[in-house]
C-alpha cells in the first residue's frame, strides 16, 4: 500500500466550509480504483487549528497520480477544496513501514 500525506493549511476563519466541503469531495475519491482508505485529522495546536492532515492510502501510486488525478472526479475535487488552501499543500506518497512498534 502506498500512503498519501499532505498537510493542508487552510485559510483561517474557513475551517468549517472546508470540512462541509471535504465531506462532499469524499466520495469523489472513494470510488476511485486503487483507494483503500482516507483520513483528515486536524491539528491540536495552538496557533494551528487551521492545519489539518489527510492521509490517503492508495494500491499504487499510479492509483493516485495517474488514476484519480486525471479522472473526471479530480476536476469536481479541485473546484471544492483547493480554495481553501494558503499555501497549496505539498503532496508527499509514502511505502510500505520500514519499522513499526
Amino acid at each position: 500500500m502506498i500512503l498519501e500525506s499532505a498537510l493542508l493549511d487552510v485559510r483561517p476563519g474557513q475551517e468549517e466550509a472546508f470540512l462541509t466541503a471535504f465531506a462532499q469531495a469524499r466520495p469523489l475519491i472513494s470510488v476511485q480504483p486503487g483507494f483503500r482508505s482516507l483520513e483528515l485529522r486536524r491539528c491540536l495546536d495552538e496557533g494551528r487549528r487551521s492545519r489539518f492532515l489527510l492521509q490517503v492510502g492508495w494500491e499504487t501510486l499510479e492509483d493516485h497520480t495517474e488514476g484519480f488525478r486525471r479522472s473526471a472526479e479530480y476536476g469536481r475535487w479541485r473546484e471544492l477544496l483547493h480554495r481553501f488552501y494558503a499555501p497549496f499543500p505539498e503532496v508527499e506518497h509514502y511505502g510500505e513501514p520500514v519499522l513499526r512498534g
